[in-house]
C-alpha cells in the first residue's frame, strides 16, 4: 500500500519556494536599479519614469530600449568575465556612455 500524501507540508514548501522567488527577484529588481545608477533618482522620479515606461505604446522605442539593455547586460557580463590568458587587449571593458559602479558622480 502506497504511503499517503501529505498534502499540508508540500504546501508549506511550495509557499515557502514562493516567497523565496519573490524576496530574489525583489533584490534582483534592486540590484538592477543600483547597477543602473538609477538609485540616484528619488523613488518619485523612479516610480514616474516606470510608469511612462509601461504606458508607452510605441514600438520602436521599445525596441531601442530593449536593444540598449541587451547592450547594458552583454557589457557587464564581458566586464566581469576573466581576460582570457590574461590579455586584455588594451580596450576598454565598458562601452562609451556607461558608468563605473562605485563612485557614479558622472551618473545622470
Amino acid at each position: 500500500m502506497r504511503k499517503p500524501r501529505d498534502f499540508d507540508a508540500e504546501l508549506k514548501a511550495l509557499g515557502d519556494k514562493a516567497r523565496d522567488l519573490k524576496a530574489r527577484k525583489v533584490q534582483q529588481l534592486g540590484d538592477l536599479v543600483i547597477a543602473t545608477g538609477a538609485d540616484t533618482l528619488t523613488a518619485d522620479q523612479l516610480a514616474g519614469a516606470l510608469i511612462v515606461l509601461a504606458e508607452t505604446k510605441d514600438a520602436g522605442k521599445k525596441e531601442a530600449w530593449a536593444k540598449r539593455g541587451a547592450a547594458f547586460f552583454q557589457s557587464r557580463a564581458r566586464r566581469n568575465a576573466p581576460a582570457p590568458d590574461g590579455d586584455a587587449g588594451g580596450a576598454p571593458a565598458q562601452p562609451s556612455g556607461a558608468q563605473p559602479s562605485p563612485g557614479r558622480k558622472g551618473a545622470t
